[in-house]
């Protein structure tokens, strides 16, 4: 359940669905100046990232699902 997805070509980095998150679940990535998911558990599927985001650039699930954890990469 929660953030499905962010579209990074909708996305401008404004950073209002950082602010709009009660959660602290997104964060803003230093090097693309985009949001990513930090905490993806602790999403509560209030909406108020996806109804914020002023390009609809973010997609919020009301279904719960089940996510397989991706192998670790080392930084490149």
């Amino acid at each position: 359940m929660g953030i499905r997805s962010i579209n990074y070509q909708l996305c401008e980095g404004c950073g209002t669905c950082v602010q709009e998150c009660p959660m602290d679940v997104l964060r803003m990535d230093q090097s693309t100046k985009k949001p990513f998911i930090k905490y993806l558990r602790d999403c509560q599927n209030c909406f108020l990232c996806e109804r914020n985001c002023p390009n609809k650039a973010i997609y919020v699930t009301p279904y719960r699902e089940r996510r397989v954890p991706s192998a670790f990469s080392a930084a490149e």
